[in-house]
């Protein structure tokens, strides 16, 4: 059997049992890796894949991630010397992968941690009035004390904005963010994150908390995060420019304006339900991206793969188009079986195959004759029919002509026991 460079390239090969787990091929491998341990987010993927990936890429050459997320595609890059562009569909996440490819450097790190030892001593609860985040059911997250204290912080580091400069507020921010969701009231000991079952009685033990503790505890901890992030700034420093552009996966020729990329290295959502958008929410929230749940429904449907708020309505009325039939011999049927248990996510699984499609030929136009693209995706499982997404995926690249398509598989993943973690690897034709 041909092995590849995480394991086995042959469609429908058994998985061996090397490749349980695979911890460092996972967001945990990233979370003491400088700019990349920044925010634990549940889109991130493994740093150490992406390095495994480029070592076939020249420094000459040009990098495309059209599904950016938290960034570690570009930032891996920029690290070794390689340019690269990258696209989301968020505005958050253009503005954090952004802010880890900025040439920032110990004049700036020594910035952050002065500012934050100054807004520690600033923190004010005494106002009232003091903005909060439209968040719904805010109080799930936050007891009263914490949420106050959170706000008197983020209000005390927008201040002096002149002072402090746009890149030591925006690092701030992200210390904020780290401090804010290490606070809440959610566990991640699952692929998405939920509240803690114990939420109730940590909130009535918190609520007898002195408000000057509560303060003391949130402004020990933002000097804490702000010195992390400050010191990460010169681990594995962007070398190469690399950008992150706001724009649709399904139309990167005008988001791309005319470049042409060698290499695309990416993992696209899951076609799992899980909504990034829902993931991102306390973030989103309290930087200013969101403000209703109506806009994150709204942004949630236009990204691929995305069920949550006003999406599931919306879902509920799509239809396929008609004309973007997917190369998969069992698909209708398969489409069909999950249709059984549920309408709502047979239209999720059409819809998501429909849009990586359009994805798949948009992209043949932003790259050069011999590029290589690798794809790291998961298979689903719904109710009892198992969804073979890294088998269609090759198919769609084959039909969208391109060349070489192969999938290996790289881990088995936490959740059932069916799922496991592949890269579709496919190529340009010369």
């Amino acid at each position: 059997m041909k092995e590849g460079l995480f394991g086995q390239i042959e469609m429908g090969q058994p998985v061996c049992k090397s490749l349980q787990r695979r911890d460092h091929l996972t967001f945990r491998g990233n979370a003491s890796l400088g700019r990349h341990g920044w925010l634990r987010l549940t889109p991130a993927y493994s740093l150490h894949l992406v390095r495994e990936l480029l070592k076939e890429t020249r420094s000459d050459e040009m990098v495309l991630d059209p599904f950016s997320g938290t960034g570690t595609t570009p930032l891996a890059c920029a690290s070794m010397g390689i340019r690269s562009d990258a696209v989301d569909i968020n505005p958050f996440l253009v503005w954090f992968g952004n802010l880890k490819m900025m040439p920032l450097g110990d004049y700036v790190a020594r910035q952050v941690q002065v500012a934050s030892t100054r807004i520690a001593e600033e923190i004010d609860v005494s106002h009232s009035t003091i903005w909060q985040p439209n968040l719904h059911a805010i109080e799930k997250w936050w007891d009263t004390p914490t949420l106050h204290a959170l706000a008197a912080l983020y209000c005390a580091i927008s201040q002096h904005p002149h002072e402090r400069g746009e890149h030591v507020i925006d690092l701030l921010r992200v210390a904020f963010c780290r401090v804010m969701i290490q606070m809440a009231n959610v566990s991640f000991g699952h692929q998405s994150m939920s509240f803690k079952k114990n939420g109730v009685v940590a909130t009535d033990s918190l609520l007898r908390e002195g408000s000057g503790d509560c303060v003391r505890r949130i402004a020990g901890a933002f000097v804490v995060s702000a010195r992390e992030v400050a010191n990460s700034i010169t681990v594995e420093p962007p070398i190469a420019e690399a950008r992150v552009f706001l724009g649709d996966s399904r139309d990167l020729s005008s988001v791309l304006c005319g470049r042409q990329y060698t290499t695309v290295i990416t993992s696209p959502p899951y076609p799992n339900r899980m909504s990034y958008i829902r993931e991102l929410r306390p973030y989103m929230y309290w930087l200013g991206f969101l403000s209703d749940g109506r806009q994150a429904g709204e942004l949630d449907w236009k990204a691929i793969g995305g069920t949550w708020g006003c999406a599931t309505s919306l879902l509920n009325t799509w239809t396929p188009n008609g004309y973007s039939e997917i190369p998969f011999s069992n698909f209708d049927q398969i489409v069909r079986e999950i249709s059984k248990g549920h309408a709502l996510l047979g239209r999720y699984v059409h819809k998501y195959f429909e849009d990586i499609k359009s994805h798949l030929l948009n992209l043949r136009k932003v790259l050069a004759p011999g590029a290589r693209c690798h794809y790291i995706v998961g298979n689903s499982k719904f109710y009892d029919t198992l969804l073979p997404v890294e088998e269609i995926y090759a198919e769609l690249f084959k039909d969208t002509g391109f060349v070489n398509v192969g999938i290996e598989t790289i881990r088995k993943r936490s959740s059932k026991k069916e799922l496991f973690e592949f890269v579709v690897n496919a190529q340009m034709p010369g």
